[in-house]
Formats: C-alpha cells, structure tokens, sequence
C-alpha cells in the first residue's frame, strides 16, 4: 500500500486513512492509487463487512492537488473510486473539512460522520471550475436540490451542524473523535451478515434514478446468493443456540 494511504483492519472493520497532512490530504497521483486500491482490498475480502475512510492530521482532504495537476499527475484511479465507490458499507470520518474533490470523495462514502465545527463544500467555481467528481449528481441526493445549488453556485461551505440538519451526515461528534464514532458505528455493521449487509447496501443505492420495476431487477439478482448462502444457515442457527454468529461472507 501507498505511504499517502494507510490501513488497518479492526476485526472485520477496515479502516482507510488518506496520509498527506502536510497537503492536507490533497489528491495526488499517489493518493488516488492507493485509495483505489484500499477500496478493492475492502471490496474483495470476504473478511471484511465494512470500512472506514478518514484523513491524516486533523483534516479529511482538500480536494485535488494543484501542483500535481499541474505537473500532469495520473489522478485517474480517483475517478473509478468516484464512480464506482464501494461495494461494501464504507462511512467517511471528517474532522476539519472536506473541500472540493474531499466532498466528492466523502459523497462517495454511505454514511458520514463528522466533528462539531468541520466544513464541508464544493468551492470549485471559486477557481473557475466546477465539482466534476460526480458531487454535483450525489449532493442534491442528500442535501436537496435548492442548497445543493446554493453550494455549487456560490461555492461556500456549510458547517457540520447544518450538514447533520440537512441530513448529509448521520453523526456529530465532537472535535477529534470523528473517526472513534466512525469506527463504533462500523462495528455495530460488522456485527450483521456481510452479504446481507452487502446487498441492503446496494438495493438502498438503487433507490437514486431507477425505477421501482429496475429496483426489483437488482434486488432479485441477489436474492438466491443471500438465501442461500452459508451465512443464511449460520444465522438462524445462532439464533436458536442463543449464540453470536460466526460468519464467513460466504
């Protein structure tokens, strides 16, 4: 793994931390790789239920690095993670703030949590550009679609306790334990069945642009690898036995 992206397993949580603090976690070339990877690590072990993605040094990410840009860094792999994010549960712990490509990068996660005073905003307009990583798609999702416009068009950021009224984070937590509350609501994850929790994830995401017919067509393709798996046996088991379960993901 990159030195810019570091991770560690907590039992079946993963925890993936962007490490550039000295860039305030800016997106590299290398940054981009490394998370992109992380992700596949989370994506294909079957020991894994859930992820956590946070920042070194008391913020999440700054957004692109410029001077990278600059020099014609491949950032691509950034993209692929913006576009296909996680298949598996994965909450973004933000302390500081997530600007620019580090909201995109958090939009790209399912659950936020993030510290009382943090903010959070697409402020490429600022800069002549505009959010092309796919946050101006994700925002409205969450936000709606008026303060989702507010924010693209005039570029300001809002704090975290009007982001957890709009209900674009699920958590407050107070400064510095951002990613302590991630990692507690990881694990309560974890607790569950992976491929069921894999699957509620999924039909969930569908909810945005298909229809209902379309959300039926995903849901069913994952009906009899779920109920039939291993982990659909182990769970009834535990129950009866008054047990905890042991799943496999399998």
């Amino acid at each position: 793994m990159s030195d810019a992206i570091l991770t560690e397993r907590r039992g079946r949580v993963l925890v993936i931390t962007m490490n550039r603090p000295e860039a305030k976690n800016a997106i590299n070339g290398e940054l981009a790789n490394g998370l992109f990877a992380a992700v596949g690590e989370l994506n294909e072990d079957s020991g894994l239920t859930a992820g956590v993605l946070t920042g070194a040094g008391g913020a999440f990410c700054s957004g692109m690095d410029l001077k990278a840009f600059a020099k014609g860094e491949d950032i691509g792999p950034i993209q692929q993670f913006f576009a296909a994010g996680a298949e598996k549960p994965l909450i973004g712990a933000i302390e500081g703030f997530a600007l620019a490509g580090g909201l995109e990068i958090a939009l790209s996660c399912d659950l936020l949590v993030a510290a009382e005073g943090a903010k959070l905003g697409i402020p490429e307009v600022k800069v002549g550009l505009f959010a092309a990583g796919m946050g101006l798609m994700r925002l409205p999702a969450r936000v709606g679609y008026g303060k989702a416009m507010e924010m693209a068009v005039t570029g300001d950021p809002i704090s975290a306790e009007d982001a957890y009224a709009f209900g674009l984070i699920t958590r407050l937590a107070s400064p510095g334990t951002a990613v302590d509350v991630a990692i507690e609501l990881a694990e309560r994850i974890a607790k569950n069945a992976p491929l069921g929790v894999a699957a509620s994830k999924k039909v969930i995401r569908a909810t945005q642009g298909n229809t209902e017919d379309e959300m039926m067509a995903i849901q069913a393709e994952m009906y009899i690898p779920v109920f039939t798996s291993n982990d659909a046996k182990e769970g009834p088991a535990a129950f009866a036995e008054k047990r905890e379960p042991n799943w496999t993901g399998t």
